[in-house]
């Protein structure tokens, strides 16, 4: 079922799942398979590279999107490039390493910096992006140049393949 190239689109329920899908879309997260393995960034790992049977979950749904004009070979070389790299937990645009859809944008370079949103559909910036940030204790960059999955998903370059995909399902 997964090819080289695919864009696998996450949708989950966890706190922070659900967070990024009311601020932005539908998804919460996206990898891309490549010769056998799910190249993403994980928040507790950074940039890393999985076998399939620990990246997906039973609890998520997922979508698969595929982009004609890969040269998948070449991506891959990119993505290999930035393995280690730390995870981007500010979602700035300088910050440091990447988070999902910026490690993305970067080795699959078609897609379009958007502001970044962090509402919830009352408030401009949710409370538990309010709590995030405290946390982390940095301002949140709300309309700083970003990504995120669901804007990656509906991108012209793409198109979807399968939808609602469960982990048994691969």
């Amino acid at each position: 079922m997964l090819e080289n190239g695919d864009l696998i689109f996450v949708r989950d329920d966890s706190e922070m799942g659900q967070a990024v899908q009311e601020s932005t879309g539908s998804y919460s997260h996206v990898a891309i398979y490549l010769e056998g393995l799910i190249y993403h960034a994980r928040s507790s790992a950074g940039v890393v590279c999985q076998d399939p049977t620990d990246f997906f979950e039973a609890d998520h749904l997922y979508d698969l999107f595929t982009c004609s004009d890969m040269d998948w070979k070449t991506v891959k070389n990119r993505a290999c490039q930035h393995l280690g790299a730390p995870y981007n937990a500010s979602f700035s645009p300088d910050g440091p390493g990447f988070y999902c859809s910026q490690f993305i944008a970067r080795i699959l370079p078609i897609f379009e910096t958007i502001p970044m949103q962090f509402g919830d559909g009352m408030q401009e910036i949710s409370p538990f992006w309010q709590a995030y940030y405290q946390e982390l204790g940095q301002p949140v960059p709300l309309g700083q140049p970003g990504t995120n999955p669901s804007q990656l998903a509906s991108s012209p370059h793409l198109h979807c393949k399968e939808r609602n995909l469960h982990d048994s399902d691969f």
